[in-house]
């Protein structure tokens, strides 16, 4: 394990979980390792031993850093989330989780089935005092830095107090791994007054607005998110997942548009470069479920080997950070 003051991190990623694995997931390990410099991280890659080693073969040079660890199961899309752990308990998922517990690895990271993941991240790393509902966290691009969005789909019914914990989640995660001194939180309604909304939005609003150890701004319209007027953005998990997957595919239909129109003048291809790399997802790495007694970062199925590079940069800063740790101290224990 990562004790205090030693930076070597040692992250466990399910080689076994994009629609095309092992594949990304070797070459987005690999790619990592080649960014850092030094000896101070380690990739494990949990998963079919034959099948890794096979994909690895196919690479000219294996950086120092990469393990195996054989998990012979894996688990698809056909499979009950919340029956995962009993029933394929040597699944790469759980396996990896399980290398978290004890001691083995310091982060999990993977892009197998999202309720698995949530699932037994919950069973095995346990949500820390005073979380109710851990939620997932997911980046947004703006016109400024980068917005948090949580809960963006692991938490359909909440409650305010619930909403409150995302807040607190948000900030810390916000200050800790996106270096954001004092995180602007906003929360996501139809309207900026304080009494717009339904019940669950003016509750939170009114508890939000005494809240200690918080920079709430008030509420925040949909707009207003991709101007950049906050660094936290919280809502239930319908709403987020509603509001994530439209930003998603709305940033898929722009890069589209810029593509088809660039083929025809392809000497501004590298103009816009910069534009393609803010509304790709992959950029951003993968969304961290926040609140747990450990670090678990979920991506995208389909994630190319670069989404994979990124996410497992996203787990080794949420270690180096001392996020859980930082969580547990900060976090209140709200009745």
């Amino acid at each position: 394990m990562v004790r205090p003051g030693v930076e070597f991190v040692r992250l466990a990623l399910d080689a076994m979980g994009t629609d095309r694995a092992p594949e990304p997931e070797v070459a987005g390990a690999i790619e990592a390792l080649e960014a850092y410099d030094g000896n101070d991280i380690e990739i494990v890659l949990v998963g079919d031993e034959q099948a890794i080693r096979a994909e690895l073969a196919r690479h000219e040079r294996i950086p120092p850093g990469i393990h195996v660890h054989h998990a012979p199961d894996r688990v698809t899309a056909d499979d009950s989330p919340a029956s995962v752990i009993r029933r394929k308990p040597e699944s790469s998922i759980v396996v990896g989780l399980r290398l978290q517990a004890e001691g083995e690895a310091d982060a999990f990271v993977s892009a197998g089935s999202t309720g698995a993941v949530m699932a037994c991240s919950l069973f095995t790393l346990r949500p820390l005092p005073g979380v109710d509902r851990p939620p997932v966290g997911t980046l947004l691009p703006t016109a400024g830095e980068l917005c948090l969005l949580l809960d963006a789909g692991a938490n359909i019914d909440c409650k305010p107090q619930h909403l409150v914990q995302f807040a607190h989640l948000g900030s810390i995660y916000a200050r800790d791994a996106l270096g954001r001194a004092k995180p602007r939180v906003g929360l996501l309604n139809i309207g900026e007054e304080p009494g717009k909304g339904d019940d669950l939005t003016i509750q939170t609003h009114e508890l939000l607005a005494v809240e200690q150890g918080i920079r709430f701004i008030g509420n925040v319209e949909g707009r207003d998110i991709v101007k950049g007027e906050c660094d936290v953005i919280v809502c239930d998990g319908f709403v987020g997942n509603v509001l994530l997957k439209f930003y998603e595919s709305v940033a898929g239909y722009i890069v589209a548009l810029l593509r088809t129109e660039l083929d025809k003048v392809p000497d501004r291809k590298v103009e816009l470069d910069h534009v393609f790399r803010v509304l790709d997802y992959a950029e951003y790495g993968g969304a961290p479920l926040l609140g747990l007694g450990g670090v678990s970062i979920i991506c995208h199925g389909g994630s190319p080997p670069k989404a994979i590079h990124n996410a497992l940069t996203v787990a080794a800063r949420a270690v180096r950070s001392e996020l859980v740790r930082h969580s547990r101290e900060d976090l209140p224990i709200l009745s």
